[in-house]
């Protein structure tokens, strides 16, 4: 009898965990591409998430990729938070 209540008390913990801790929720994602004359693509995102403790988290991406030269290929990835 213990053990079965052990085990069903250990498996309802794991099955309860991720309705505790919650989950981010989306609440504002903009993308925006460019292309420039030279071939060049700038990809830019700005993603905004709430957490499960209320906070908010502005997350900024912007990823540079240049076409491929003859003599080096530049391809640039900047994340910030």
């Amino acid at each position: 009898m213990r053990r079965t209540l052990i085990c069903t008390v250990t498996a309802l913990s794991f099955a309860l965990v991720p309705f505790m801790m919650g989950c981010e929720d989306t609440v504002s994602k903009k993308s925006e591409t460019k292309v420039k004359d030279d071939g060049t693509v700038i990809k830019k995102e700005d993603k905004v998430t709430r957490n499960s403790d209320g906070s908010v988290t502005r997350t900024q991406s912007t990823d540079v990729d240049k076409p491929a030269d003859k003599d080096h290929d530049v391809k640039v990835k900047i994340d910030t938070k």
